[in-house]
């Protein structure tokens, strides 16, 4: 929502007209400085809209901002060419509504374009998130990153590395919002209170890693060439494409990363398939390359990467990882019900890679149980067994 700036206005004023934390209104408007505001400025403020509001006979400011329990002057301020005392019968205003709903579903066939349409709604009511593209899948879609928050610990989520895991981005999405939610209105998750971790944690999210496949699976053939004929061939001609875990070019994208990537090239399917090519050679997709340039670039202290299916977490490589990834993944267990493993005999995935390079913990976390991809009768429970995880990500 952007209100209008007056004379004597300031952001400290707006953050007690609408009860919202100072911060947040600042991050909100960073092309701005907070010192010198100018008469007739746009500012947005976080967390709120506007519904449009007819002026019936016998209606004033007062009342109509009595009935919505809001400061007239929140009204003013977002109307800067209403003239309070000549109110008309019949007359539109705007009139601030804050946010404590959510603006993601989740619980539906989430393809590439719900989940744009998510963000960039998310982006409109909450204008402090930085949405940034890291790059592009093979097919030309933009990746995402959101980052919410300005602390000095770096946390990094990520969903849909693989295509047919589709769920874990609307499980991620639901969890932003929620937070986002939280942010706001200085709310609670499970009676954790979620406004001091935005000065202590910048949380950075890749919710959909793999677009192109996760449209495949969804909605079936693309209508762009070459990539229907390809994905039809590699497919053996099928148009079921509901175990593609791949990319469109039928690269496992968890498996194409410089981490003992040799091992898997030699065992695993040696031309592009639905699942299990690791690729001509590491980093050989679009999509590996803009995570790992993310990962560089942002130098994250932990990484969580969620899949499906299994409920457990998997949290070494090769002994590489450092003595608390053992009791962040306890902590993990506990709250979500997930087992921890240590060791499994697989290789050249993102998480496997972060540990190589870093020595600092990182997890795969497999999302529910059942073939993938889960039902999404299966999303209520899978999201509250996550929801322990996201919020121990952030206090631990």
């Amino acid at each position: 929502m952007n209100v209008t700036v007056r004379q004597g206005d300031s952001l400290w004023y707006y953050s007690q007209l609408f009860g919202l934390p100072f911060q947040l209104i600042v991050d909100s408007n960073r092309d701005s400085n907070p010192n010198q505001l100018f008469i007739g400025q746009s500012v947005q403020i976080p967390g709120f809209v506007t519904t449009n509001v007819r002026v019936t006979a016998g209606d004033s400011l007062w009342s109509i901002a009595k009935q919505r329990g809001i400061p007239v002057d929140a009204i003013l301020v977002t109307n800067p060419n209403i003239n309070p005392n000549t109110l008309q019968i019949g007359q539109l205003i705007q009139v601030p509504v804050r946010v404590t709903w959510r603006v993601v579903n989740g619980k539906e066939n989430y393809t590439y374009e719900l989940m744009m349409d998510d963000i960039r709604q998310l982006v409109a009511i909450y204008p402090f998130i930085i949405n940034e593209s890291i790059g592009n899948s093979v097919m030309g879609k933009t990746l995402p990153e959101l980052r919410i928050g300005r602390g000095s610990k770096r946390l990094h989520m990520n969903g849909s590395f693989h295509a047919n895991e589709w769920i874990t981005t609307p499980i991620i999405m639901r969890f932003l919002n929620e937070f986002l939610v939280a942010l706001t209105n200085q709310g609670q998750i499970r009676g954790i209170s979620m406004l001091p971790f935005y000065d202590l944690v910048l949380l950075s999210t890749v919710p959909m890693v793999d677009p192109d496949g996760v449209d495949l699976v969804i909605e079936g053939l693309p209508d762009e060439e070459p990539y229907r004929t390809n994905v039809l061939d590699i497919n053996e001609g099928s148009t079921d494409f509901s175990s593609w875990k791949a990319n469109i070019k039928g690269v496992d994208l968890n498996n194409n990363y410089p981490a003992k990537w040799e091992i898997e090239a030699e065992r695993k399917e040696q031309q592009p398939a639905p699942f299990n090519y690791p690729g001509p050679f590491p980093l050989s997709e679009p999509e590996s390359i803009a995570m790992a340039e993310l990962t560089y670039a942002r130098d994250f202290a932990r990484i969580l990467t969620f899949h499906t299916q299994g409920e457990v977490i998997f949290w070494g490589f090769e002994n590489l990882e450092p003595p608390e990834a053992e009791v962040i993944v306890n902590e993990f267990a506990r709250v979500s019900g997930y087992r921890p493993i240590r060791e499994v005999d697989s290789f050249a995935g993102y998480r496997d890679w972060y540990i190589q390079e870093y020595q600092r913990p990182g997890y795969t976390i497999e999302l529910g149980k059942g073939i993938s991809p889960l039902p999404l009768a299966q999303f209520d429970e899978i999201y509250q067994e996550a929801l322990g995880i996201f919020l121990a990500n952030l206090y631990m």
